[in-house]
């Protein structure tokens, strides 16, 4: 089987850009008419298969947005940024094309048949699939933009939450309640996130006079029930506090602490991140993190159509900030409040 050209074997070929080959193929400016011949010579000698498209102020532009089986079931969370991604990209007259990557497409690299046809002029990747993936897909040469995750070896803008500054915030509000011994729940090693998450709880107790305690941050907390009802059981230390990179973890630990007989938050507070369904509906409810996740999807599809122009700047890093959504999960510790 022969192999696949690519816009790298053209642009290999002619000892230019793979960015220069990618303008001159879309007819996008940028380029000299002498060079966009030769790379249009040299794709129809080399056998690149391409779809020529020309980019007018009139003309729709496609783009596209793939995530994995799993992202797109976390309807609450992921799912509002879709739908945030689609409004935008609808009131900018684009047509938006969705693909749910599964395992076996991450795991054989199997792009989408929108990607693989060249039908769409940029795309979004929501959260993680895996570094192979994300960069097969980038080394394609379309522009690409991250939605909530990033990472050292991807060389692509990125759409993110500011983790750790929010984090900060959280903990800081539970210092500045008084507590003193504050527990991080939560697996930094499933999302840079939830390592930046507990990079700003380290941070908020160093700046204030706290020493971390290794016995109670469980850094690889899985969000599941039993896990979390073995690790606060099997805890030789009981915290003031509990702060918990997402609002399931929040909800498990509040109801572990409560099927034990504690007071919430009398006895122990508890504070999240994220503002999804758990942290609302539970009881009490749980003090937590607020994210726009509509400002997800249109600062997401702003920065792609910003890149497809100018596909030679910079990368950037965009950090969106976090709200502190005080709820009835929070108070002094007890000895605080008898002192009153």
């Amino acid at each position: 089987m022969s192999k696949k050209i690519t816009m790298q074997d053209i642009a290999n070929h002619l000892n230019i850009s793979k960015n220069s080959v990618s303008q001159a193929l879309s007819g996008k400016a940028g380029v000299s008419e002498p060079t966009r011949q030769l790379v249009h010579k040299a794709a129809e000698e080399l056998g690149y298969q391409y779809k020529t498209t020309k980019n007018t102020p009139g003309n729709l532009k496609n783009i596209g947005l793939i995530a994995s089986d799993f992202a797109f079931s976390q309807k609450r969370f992921f799912g509002e940024i879709y739908l945030s991604t689609e409004k935008e990209a609808i009131n900018r007259g684009m047509n938006l094309f969705i693909h749910s990557i599964s395992a076996h497409a991450r795991e054989n690299l199997i792009l989408p048949p929108f990607i693989q046809k060249n039908e769409v002029e940029g795309v979004l990747i929501l959260s993680h699939i895996s570094n192979e993936y994300i960069n097969k897909i980038i080394a394609t040469g379309i522009p690409t933009v991250m939605i909530d995750h990033h990472h050292p070896l991807i060389q692509a803008d990125a759409i993110l939450t500011n983790n750790r500054f929010g984090a900060y915030k959280a903990v800081k509000h539970l210092i500045d309640l008084g507590h003193q011994s504050i527990a991080f729940v939560g697996n930094i090693e499933i999302s840079p996130s939830y390592q930046e998450r507990w990079e700003g709880y380290l941070l908020a107790l160093r700046e204030n006079g706290l020493e971390a305690d290794p016995e109670v941050m469980f850094l690889h907390a899985k969000e599941e029930e039993e896990d979390i009802n073995q690790l606060i059981s099997q805890s030789n230390k009981q915290p003031t506090a509990w702060f918990c990179v997402n609002d399931g973890l929040g909800f498990l630990v509040l109801s572990k602490l409560q099927k034990d007989g504690l007071k919430i938050p009398e006895q122990a507070s508890i504070s999240s991140f994220d503002n999804g369904q758990l942290s609302q509906i539970s009881t009490p409810k749980i003090t937590t993190m607020g994210i726009d996740l509509a400002l997800y999807g249109k600062k997401a599809v702003e920065q792609l159509v910003w890149r497809i122009d100018h596909p030679d700047e910079p990368l950037f890093e965009l950090l969106l900030p976090t709200v502190l959504i005080e709820r009835e999960s929070t108070a002094k510790p007890i000895k605080e409040q008898m002192l009153k």
